[in-house]
């Protein structure tokens, strides 16, 4: 069964990888260890700015 469980969260982790949704933890592991002297992002403002960015540099996309 541990086995299972394993398996099932490493999909989960790989499938937040793979759709975006772990960008913003990335965005504050990359803040930390650059040692910004300025707080991080909160998290609706990275996902904003993060829209903001793709609005005015469109890219090839599924929709």
């Amino acid at each position: 069964m541990d086995t299972v469980v394993r398996a099932w969260r490493g999909l989960a982790w790989w499938m937040r990888g793979v759709v975006g949704a772990n960008a913003y933890e990335q965005y504050l592991a990359s803040h930390h260890r650059r040692g910004h002297d300025h707080a991080p992002m909160t998290e609706r403002e990275f996902w904003r700015a993060r829209i903001d960015h793709q609005e005015r540099n469109p890219q090839g996309r599924c929709c």
